[in-house]
């Protein structure tokens, strides 16, 4: 394994998310189901409402790709989620109630 590939051994769990890394991280999944189309931090910026700049989005966007949990599909691209993202993303929807009947079928 090298250093730019995630070590598919070590699951994050939603919860070991601090709560920007988990709303950026929520906001990421949300647009790409959305759009499928690669997230960039100036839209994200705008789209949370936070008073965050898109430096501190890229820093966190950084994070949550060394985690394994992003990847840009090129080097000026947004970023999507992996496969491990995703199923972070439901697993924490899960673990938390919010799926209704029509969506977990």
């Amino acid at each position: 394994m090298t250093q730019f590939e995630p070590d598919l051994t070590k699951h994050p769990s939603i919860r070991d998310l601090n709560d920007r890394s988990r709303e950026i991280f929520r906001a990421i999944v949300d647009a790409y189901v959305e759009t499928g189309a690669p997230v960039g931090s100036r839209t994200l910026s705008r789209k949370l409402g936070m008073s965050l700049s898109p430096a501190t989005v890229r820093n966190v966007m950084a994070d949550l790709e060394d985690l394994g949990l992003l990847y840009a599909p090129h080097t000026s691209a947004g970023r999507l989620p992996t496969q491990i993202g995703l199923r972070l993303f439901v697993d924490g929807l899960l673990e938390r109630g919010n799926l209704t009947a029509d969506e977990r079928a």
